[in-house]
């Protein structure tokens, strides 16, 4: 989403690099125009899987104060194979513990929808907008957002994916031209406008349906409209999981 930061945020953000990082070359926050070749990519190694090179970067970041508190950096995993990406909002104390995205009860329940639409969680990419865990599972700040957009945007942008789902507002936020609610982006075909040709759709994280049950339906039918996209079989039955 493009998003001016807050000025009290943007203050300690810099304030934070000027202490801690003097070498670090401010990232740019998504700034919703423009085409994504127009951007620098964060690796350089030549002959060098991108994803393999940005995940290094990415495990000694320190652009924001959650390298201070993180255990590790939980960068992102899956297979581009399928080109259906999942993007979440950002590691929990589980993910964080582990380094893997999505293992949690959340985790659990994102994999069984994955299962419901025909594939294999490894079938897909999962990722979260931001890399480490934000202190008590609060929500990423605007400026933790923007310090992080770098990597997700570069694995995007080696991925390719053709299809991608947002998991909760913290997602759509980070990616979409608009700031919408989830509760009225849901279920919409959305386009990135750095990556055109992804077909998008946000919807409801798993930890909103863990404690409202009475969801999963809604997001089953967004579910189905991506089964639809890929070519998958749909099955048009309500699940109940």
């Amino acid at each position: 989403m493009s998003e001016d930061l807050p000025l009290n945020d943007l203050a300690v953000y810099l304030e934070y690099l000027s202490r801690h990082v003097p070498t670090f070359a401010l990232p740019k926050p998504p700034s919703g125009r423009g085409k994504s070749g127009d951007r620098e990519p964060l690796y350089e190694e030549e002959g060098t899987d991108p994803l393999i090179a940005l995940r290094v970067k990415a495990e000694a970041c320190q652009a924001c104060p959650l390298s201070e508190t993180r255990n590790k950096v939980v960068f992102g995993e899956g297979s581009g194979r399928t080109g259906l990406m999942f993007v979440g909002e950002g590691p929990g104390a589980d993910e964080d513990r582990t380094g893997r995205p999505f293992v949690g009860r959340a985790g659990d329940l994102l994999t069984r929808m994955i299962v419901a639409m025909g594939l294999k969680r490894e079938d897909v990419y999962i990722a979260n907008t931001v890399k480490c865990r934000p202190p008590g599972n609060r929500v990423p700040t605007p400026a933790e957002r923007a310090a992080c957009f770098p990597y997700l945007r570069e694995q995007i942008r080696a991925l390719k994916p053709r299809f991608m789902i947002l998991l909760g507002q913290t997602a759509a936020q980070a990616l979409l031209p608009d700031s919408e609610s989830i509760s009225r982006l849901r279920g919409t075909e959305c386009r990135i406008v750095d990556f055109p040709d992804i077909r998008v759709i946000p919807t409801y994280h798993p930890a909103y349906l863990l404690r409202n049950p009475e969801a999963k339906k809604v997001v089953w039918k967004d579910l189905q409209t991506v089964m639809g996209w890929m070519n998958l079989p749909v099955d048009h039955g309500d699940r109940k999981e």
